[in-house]
């Protein structure tokens, strides 16, 4: 496992802790996803000008555009993601919404021209099940709804935010996490600013977690996240992305005291053996086709 693959998973455990945080915070999902975007946003801005890194995003406005279409993807999928939880609960949005990574690993080997290995495909399935495993049983509690058809947009957003994100070739690093988080926050203020406005009240308790939400899970998880999936390649993201609900589920064990069944402990055990068996057809078995 390369140094890429290590920041992309410590991203996901980052993002999975997102429903821990964000459960002590008596806010809207539309204003915790705008407040978590506009302090990652600040952060990431602030340290791109004390490392006195060079913009060059004007350089490349093809390149430009798509980081465009990806942070705008982002701060929607975010939106419709946490009013899906609000709609029809954690657990029936995070089965939707990791639809997401499926529509990437379909469309792969038409825009990239990767090759689906045997082993690629078998911790796909791997992974897949054990999602719903772990939030199957939440199937039978939901209904046809408006948050059902969120979850269903989230998952679109996610799969057009990566396949995006990884046709921008020429920003890396810094510079790609912070346009595309700025851009999702621009995203996010101008519905929020139409639709809902920005007279909102934060109590003192809420402070402090708003701001981890912000800066910790937003600014630096998201830099960890789009300086590595740009390195990975697209099926390797699609798998991998699985760790995020799969710590979603542990975090809200360990710190939320929910109760996590056999079956879904299987479940869980299916998601991170997929995921690492997957990541390792990087090194062994690349060219072969299923």
């Amino acid at each position: 496992m390369n140094g890429e693959f290590i920041k992309y998973t410590a991203a996901l455990l980052l993002f999975g802790s997102n429903g821990v945080v964000a459960a002590s915070i008596a806010l809207s999902s539309y204003e915790i996803v705008f407040l978590r975007t506009l302090i990652g946003s600040i952060l990431l801005i602030g340290l791109f000008l004390i490392l006195h890194g060079k913009l060059t995003v004007f350089n490349h406005m093809r390149q430009f555009a798509y980081l465009a279409v990806s942070g705008i993807a982002m701060g929607a999928g975010w939106m419709f993601l946490y009013e899906a939880y609000q709609q029809i609960g954690v657990s029936l949005s995070s089965l939707v919404y990791y639809c997401g990574p499926v529509i990437v690993m379909v469309l792969a080997p038409l825009l990239f021209r990767e090759k689906l290995t045997r082993q690629k495909t078998a911790g796909f399935f791997a992974v897949l099940l054990g999602i719903i495993l772990v939030n199957g049983q939440a199937l039978f509690a939901g209904t046809i709804s408006f948050g059902l058809f969120c979850g269903a947009m989230s998952a679109v957003m996610y799969a057009v935010m990566v396949i995006f994100t990884k046709k921008a070739t020429h920003i890396t690093g810094l510079e790609n996490s912070m346009v595309q988080l700025f851009i999702s926050f621009l995203t996010v203020a101008v519905f929020i600013g139409i639709f809902k406005g920005f007279a909102f009240e934060i109590a003192g308790e809420d402070i402090l977690p708003i701001l981890f939400l912000g800066a910790v899970n937003t600014g630096i998880g998201c830099y960890l996240y789009f300086s590595s999936i740009g390195r990975l390649d697209v099926q390797t993201v699609a798998i991998c992305g699985y760790l995020e609900p799969l710590s979603a589920v542990v975090f809200s064990v360990l710190l939320l005291g929910e109760v996590l069944f056999p079956m879904q402990i299987f479940g869980a055990v299916l998601l991170l053996g997929g995921a690492v068996f997957g990541e390792m057809s990087g090194s062994s078995g690349r060219g072969e086709k299923v």
